[in-house]
């Protein structure tokens, strides 16, 4: 079995098919004579560990209080500083210009009222969108407009413009501020500042110019820049994404909301998560704590049926993303004016089958990849979207059962023998 897979086995379901017995009678004696052999160590060296353990407490407690004292004397100088920014920054009529702004977008470091956000004034955002122009507008949605932004001409930023929409869109107009101006990933959309006037909110995203992977797949281009390598480092950059979000956020945070349409794609194909509206902090959350919301398509079924919300909520909606890479489908397909079809029931008994699944790949990557790899990666789909939230794995181990399969090039540990061609397409590996 592939190395990458076998952090998955323990998410296996039960299965006539898949004998669990030998692999689980390996474990047990291994655990109970390590488990031995700890506690008669724990036994033989009690006394010395005991002092050992006292004098290294006292070195510590000496260390931090001298580092405690140093932060204090830090902290009150940095008050100051910070003060004197804010007050700078403020001081333009509700928000910054651009012009003296460029810089301190670069460092993301300015410090407003809302974490580490700066302000932008409303005069700056309107100049910069030619007053909001239909020939800027990069994207829509239910109650917003993006809008492409010139910043002095030396750079280029996506405004988001959310008009109206009540208390849901001042819900997820603060949301977006207190998470994405806090969190920093690689592999999270860049939120550079935001603008409130009068009843009108605003963000200021850095600019993805390959817009959205939902666009890629299912817009006029049909899924041609997308080659198989370029899917599978996108997926990989999902999946490092929300291993951030759910391992090295603390509270973790689930997105609630993660789609095709969602993830946004740079000059180089490199993927981010976007859109942190839906977004919360915590790892569960049970029925009547919180409203039902997200795509559909996309939505798990425990969280769509009780309302109970997990990161492997997130996981399953990953899975769906995954399938999107592989088949070039759409989560749900419309088949008659009152009949859809899911992507999940249409896929899944064909996901398994060795002999059919290679028939129902995306055509533009159909015959220009290695099948044991096109195996490997419906396998994780698969388990990423069982019905059973306990059989679907953590998305860590779905990181580490990708990267074997990204070429070293583009962020993984694949080994090309051949040169990637032109848009990374037919080529051999091992």
């Amino acid at each position: 079995m592939p190395t990458g897979l076998r952090r998955l086995l323990p998410y296996l379901p039960p299965s006539p098919h898949f004998r669990t017995s030998n692999f689980l009678y390996l474990r047990c004696p291994w655990r109970h004579l390590l488990q031995t052999m700890e506690e008669a160590h724990h036994r033989h060296y009690h006394k010395e560990l005991t002092v050992t353990v006292v004098l290294s407490s006292v070195a510590v407690l000496a260390l931090i209080s001298s580092a405690l004292c140093a932060w204090i004397v830090w902290r009150r100088s940095r008050q100051t500083l910070d003060s004197k920014d804010i007050e700078r920054s403020d001081a333009a009529a509700g928000g910054l210009p651009f012009g003296p702004i460029l810089s301190k977008l670069n460092s993301l470091r300015t410090t407003s009222k809302k974490g580490l956000l700066p302000t932008i004034d409303y005069a700056s955002l309107e100049s910069a969108t030619n007053k909001f122009s239909e020939g800027n507008i990069l994207g829509e949605g239910g109650f917003s407009h993006v809008y492409k932004a010139s910043l002095n001409g030396e750079a280029f930023a996506a405004v988001k413009k959310l008009d109206g929409g009540g208390q849901d869109c001042e819900r997820e107009f603060e949301n977006e501020i207190e998470l994405l101006g806090r969190v920093r990933h690689p592999n999270i959309v860049s939120l550079l500042g935001y603008c409130v006037h009068g009843e009108t909110r605003m963000l200021v995203y850095e600019l993805m110019q390959n817009g959205s992977l939902e666009t890629q797949l299912h817009g006029p281009s049909h899924g041609s820049a997308l080659p198989w390598h370029t899917r599978m480092k996108i997926a990989l950059d999902i999946a490092r994404g929300l291993e951030y979000l759910h391992e090295h956020c603390n509270p973790p945070v689930i997105h609630r909301d993660l789609k095709s349409s969602n993830i946004l794609l740079d000059s180089d194909f490199n993927a981010k998560i976007s859109d942190f509206g839906l977004a919360v902090i915590g790892r569960n959350h049970s029925k009547g704590g919180l409203k039902v919301s997200g795509t559909l398509g996309y939505v798990a079924p425990e969280y769509l049926l009780d309302g109970k919300l997990t990161e492997k909520s997130d996981v399953y909606a990953f899975g769906i993303v995954l399938l999107e890479l592989l088949l070039g489908r759409k989560p749900v397909e419309k088949m008659a004016p009152s009949r859809c079809q899911s992507i999940v029931a249409w896929a899944m008994p064909q996901l398994t089958d060795r002999s059919k699944l290679p028939n129902i790949v995306d055509p533009v990557i159909r015959n220009k990849m290695n099948l044991k790899h096109l195996y490997q990666v419906a396998a994780v789909a698969v388990l990423c979207i069982q019905q059973e939230p306990s059989y679907r794995p953590l998305i860590t181990d779905v990181l580490h059962s990708l990267i074997p399969l990204v070429p070293v090039e583009l962020g993984g540990m694949l080994r090309v023998v051949e040169p990637l061609p032109g848009a990374n397409q037919k080529s051999s590996a091992h």
